[in-house]
């Protein structure tokens, strides 16, 4: 007899699960756009544009990093199947995080903007860390993994590490300028805890290993 799948695996491999986390995902799109129609961010639209596209990109990074750590704590393998589109959508935020950027604060003067990026610390690490992504989403397809390997797939796409570390960076030096520490801690201890999970998640797996490969 199989067992059936419980209530919560059911509901993530139900077929409309990935069409609502799209439209959940498109939500902060949404609202923006809604706004800049009519004239709610703000006094300055846009400069919240730029750091409400930058926020995006860092809480939608947080939510692919802990699908790993849900899983494994939780026991729904099925919420794997959501890491792909989540990780597609840390860079459609990350793309219009520096579209705003080039469009408002450069008016997309490729010169000023290549000057900027070695002028300002805190730009050039924001930049660095949408470069290191850009391979990541081209290659979150099914044809992409068969062409490079399973293997090799999984290494390119540990940059998401890296990338989390150089994200906090960018966002602890653009809070710094006007000593707003609160959110870089919050964002620090989240993406320090799901990246520490990985590591004692690793080890309890090296330790389970050797603990039946020893004879007795």
């Amino acid at each position: 007899m199989v067992a059936k799948p419980l209530p919560v695996s059911r509901a993530l491999l139900h077929p409309a699960a990935k069409p609502l986390l799209f439209l959940v995902c498109l939500l902060p799109f949404g609202w923006l756009v809604y706004g800049a129609r009519t004239g709610g961010l703000g006094a300055n639209p846009a400069e919240y544009l730029i750091r409400a596209t930058g926020d995006w990109t860092l809480r939608l990074l947080c939510l692919t990093l802990a699908v790993t750590p849900l899983r494994q704590l939780s026991g729904w393998p099925a919420l794997a199947r959501f890491r792909r589109m989540l990780g597609l959508f840390v860079y459609f935020y990350a793309v219009l995080h520096l579209l705003s950027y080039s469009g408002f604060d450069m008016e997309f003067d490729l010169a000023d903007i290549v000057k900027d990026i070695g002028k300002r610390p805190f730009i050039l690490v924001g930049f660095s860390a949408w470069v290191l992504l850009t391979p990541l989403a081209a290659t979150s397809f099914n044809r992409a993994i068969k062409t490079l390997g399973a293997r090799r797939w999984q290494v390119l796409h540990r940059l998401v590490y890296g990338i989390a570390g150089l994200a906090l960076l960018h966002f602890f030096w653009m809070r710094a300028g006007k000593n707003h520490f609160t959110e870089v801690a919050v964002y620090a201890l989240i993406v320090g805890a799901l990246l520490g999970w990985r590591v004692v998640w690793r080890w309890r797996q090296r330790r389970s290993r050797l603990r039946q490969a020893s004879p007795g």
